[in-house]
């Protein structure tokens, strides 16, 4: 059994992974990667750019949620679930960070901030259930597959290489929150989702351009 040394161990380890530039590795090469690079002015890289800085938060965000999840989940299944979530996030997060360099960008220098807040969140819902847990899994997934959809739209026709990157991250999230429903999760009410959204659209406000 995997004491809480070695819980606050590997969450330290994939703070770092997140947090630190270059230090995560994607187990899958990135969509962009057999595409061109194609000419962007520079209102047109400026804008890329901050939205995929917004994306890379999302995924920050995204690991601290299922990490504080998966540190207080109190079903094994439910446990590993998480950490096989995590693990395919980590490829969304790398993508992202790579398609900034390649931009001449950088991630948000907010990140830390919003990584803690995030595990707070995650391992608090862990505390109280593993149905409301998996439930936040599939409505924070659903917010994300949303703005995906609305990125892909906003993003410079010629920029094919971001949009690669986010057609497959939006598969990869709607799968995510499909395993978190099948799995037992709760539906939250559409107030609720409301809320999210708001909070959502705070953050992206924030990370655009910093």
């Amino acid at each position: 059994m995997i004491s809480f040394l070695d819980k606050a161990v590997l969450q330290f380890d994939r703070a770092l992974q997140t947090l630190v530039p270059h230090a995560a590795n994607a187990s899958r090469p990135s969509p962009a990667m057999t595409l061109e690079e194609t000419e962007l002015t520079h209102a047109e890289r400026t804008h890329s750019s901050g939205l995929m800085r917004i994306n890379h938060t999302g995924e920050v965000c995204a690991q601290a949620l299922y990490a504080g999840q998966a540190t207080t989940a109190k079903l094994p299944e439910v446990r590993e679930e998480m950490e096989h979530a995590a693990d395919e996030e980590i490829d969304h997060l790398v993508w992202c960070e790579q398609r900034l360099y390649d931009l001449g960008s950088k991630p948000s220098i907010l990140n830390p901030l919003f990584y803690g807040a995030s595990f707070i969140i995650g391992a608090g819902a862990g505390l109280i259930s593993d149905k409301l847990s998996l439930g936040f899994v599939a409505a924070t997934e659903d917010q994300v597959c949303v703005h995906l959809q609305k990125h892909m739209a906003a993003l410079p026709v010629q920029d094919e290489k971001s949009k690669a990157v986010l057609e497959q991250m939006h598969i990869d999230e709607a799968k995510h929150k499909a395993m978190a429903l099948d799995a037992g999760g709760y539906e939250f009410p559409k107030p609720i989702m409301a809320i999210m959204t708001q909070v959502s659209k705070v953050m992206t406000t924030t990370t655009y351009r910093i």
